[in-house]
């Protein structure tokens, strides 16, 4: 093995490496920003049922 192949096996592993993290790294905020989306959803939903239950009451 010389030492160009050599450094082409380790830049391949870095390269695995790094892609493993980054991809790692998107997923985990594209995880965050859809279940923040939902949270949103829901409090918004729990926010109109909340105001026409108390609007009805006080009529």
């Amino acid at each position: 093995m010389n030492k160009s192949t050599l450094w082409t096996v380790v830049g391949v592993i870095v390269a695995v490496v790094i892609a493993w993290v980054l991809v790692d790294v998107l997923f985990s905020v594209l995880w965050f920003i859809g279940k923040l989306a939902v949270v949103a959803v829901v409090a918004l939903v729990v926010f109109l049922v909340l105001r026409r239950a108390f609007s009805s009451r006080a009529d």
